[in-house]
């Protein structure tokens, strides 16, 4: 098995594999089965990961060792990282051998109060391997965080969902139209699953991407803050910047990117969306 670098989300990473599996698509859009279905594994569960961080602080809480997973159903019009929309665009990588990667940052992790992420692309797609990786962590005393946009939650039984200490998860609009057109998904799922969490008492940091003349209407911010007012676990919301950071992964991948010429939000823009979720007595950053 080829080993992911330990590096940053911001490398593009393209194996063999995935690039061929593309090609033959002739449409990098499209969702490939592996992205969708998960297959049975043996004992020693295997995964795909795009790269390990190290050192992350905008990840969860303290210092943290991130597993950005790939394989995502979402089509994010800003997606920064389209080089985990595949699954098998990833390194694999078994459980045992992810857990012998992690292990050697273990007491630093205690230490800074921090512990480990799992991020995509979307990690819900590979259930089995995050499960996995989950109950080790814990056994070993670390905290867990998940970084989902919640699209494929229902896969997860409440057992497993205790095993995650905070969810990080993305609301990326509150009106189904702007969902869509941002994700090429359907909003539906993800407040399904965030009130899920809610039910289950489970601690969640809610990210709200502010994308002028996407995201930033009046009346879809509203709907988001309205529906985080109402879930009692939402520790936090955190409005995240559009940023053309990820624009030149998607000229390496021969992808139109449609948000060129979109700037990222100013100061106004982004203290007023602030200002809606405060309203309503949310913590926001």
């Amino acid at each position: 098995m080829s080993q992911p670098v330990i590096g940053s989300r911001y490398d593009l990473h393209v194996t063999r594999k995935g690039a061929a599996e593309s090609k033959a698509a002739r449409d990098y859009f499209a969702v490939h089965p592996g992205d969708i279905e998960e297959v049975q594994q043996e004992e020693d569960v295997t995964g795909y990961v795009h790269s390990w961080e190290v050192g992350s602080t905008v990840d969860g809480p303290g210092l943290r060792f991130v597993g950005f997973l790939t394989g995502c159903p979402l089509r994010c019009l800003y997606c920064h990282n389209p080089d985990t929309w595949h699954k098998y665009n990833g390194h694999p990588v078994s459980v045992s051998r992810a857990m012998r990667q992690i292990g050697n940052y273990v007491q630093v992790l205690k230490i800074s109060n921090g512990g480990i992420t799992l991020s995509g692309g979307e990690p819900q797609l590979q259930r089995e391997f995050v499960t996995r990786i989950f109950r080790h962590c814990k056994q070993l005393g670390l905290h867990t965080c998940l970084d989902t946009s919640g699209r494929l939650g229902d896969r997860f039984t409440d057992e497993e969902l205790m095993d995650i200490d905070l969810h990080l998860l993305d609301i990326k609009s509150g009106d189904p139209d702007t969902f869509k057109k941002v994700t090429n998904q359907p909003l539906q799922p993800t407040l399904d699953f965030a009130r899920r969490l809610a039910t289950l008492k489970r601690p969640m940091w809610i990210r709200f991407v502010l994308v002028p003349g996407f995201t930033d209407d009046h009346d879809n911010v509203e709907r988001v803050a309205d529906f985080c007012a109402g879930l009692e676990s939402v520790e936090r919301v955190e409005i995240l910047r559009f940023h053309q950071m990820g624009q030149d992964k998607w000229r390496k991948l021969g992808l139109e990117y449609a948000l060129a010429n979109v700037a990222p939000p100013g100061v106004e823009l982004t203290e007023r969306v602030r200002g809606q979720f405060r309203n309503r007595g949310l913590t926001v950053y």
